[in-house]
């Protein structure tokens, strides 16, 4: 059994690498993640992590939109503009809190899930799905390489101001956005759920 597992790696061992890998990767913020943000070779790790996600026909129905430096202002302002959307009355302080967002984390970047690419045939949750599996790798590289990450979303993903920003077509959504930098600090510890709190057994009910 050993001789299946990849390069060479006993099954075991492999499963140890895993499962520490996976437990070792946490949410950390975006205000808490700060400059080295990962250099080209290794974004390209990072993001070359999310072509192993499970997909359906091979639609490739997500892709992920960066932001450079030379746009954080810009999407800084998106912001504002999604939060005026939602709240025209917005005080100042709250703008400004909006306006902070566009320059979190070293990296950034807008997850987005294509509606009907390729088969409009295959539904939204398993386009979902496929996307949530490509971001949890990205995710697991960077903290394999040493890095802190986070998905975010709120209300702003929704607005129509960050759907023009972005340029997304009518059949697309944004889902989220992507952070990765280094940890600067960390928030609470959370305590991972047991196996049994999200496992049941299929115990069918008889006719009548």
């Amino acid at each position: 059994m050993d001789t299946c597992a990849p390069d060479g790696v006993g099954t075991a061992d492999w499963a140890e690498l895993a499962a520490e890998l996976m437990s070792a990767r946490r949410t950390v913020l975006p205000f808490r993640l700060g400059e080295p943000g990962p250099d080209a070779a290794q974004l390209q790790t990072i993001l070359a992590a999310a072509a192993s996600a499970p997909d359906h026909r091979s639609l490739l129905p997500w892709r992920f939109i960066a932001v450079p430096a030379d746009q954080r202002g810009a999407l800084a302002e998106v912001f504002v503009q999604a939060l005026l959307e939602r709240d025209p009355a917005a005080e100042p302080h709250d703008l400004a809190k909006a306006r902070e967002k566009g320059f979190r984390s070293p990296f950034l970047a807008l997850l987005v899930v294509d509606e009907t690419k390729g088969d409009a045939e295959i539904g939204l949750a398993e386009r979902l799905i496929s996307a949530g599996a490509a971001a949890q790798n990205v995710l697991l590289m960077a903290t394999a390489l040493g890095y802190g990450s986070a998905l975010t979303a709120g209300q702003s993903v929704r607005s129509a101001a960050l759907h023009r920003f972005f340029g997304l077509g009518v059949h697309e959504q944004a889902v989220c956005f992507l952070s990765i930098g280094t940890a600067l600090s960390h928030g609470k510890t959370v305590v991972r759920p047991a196996v049994a709190d999200y496992v049941s057994t299929l115990n069918p009910v008889g006719p009548g």
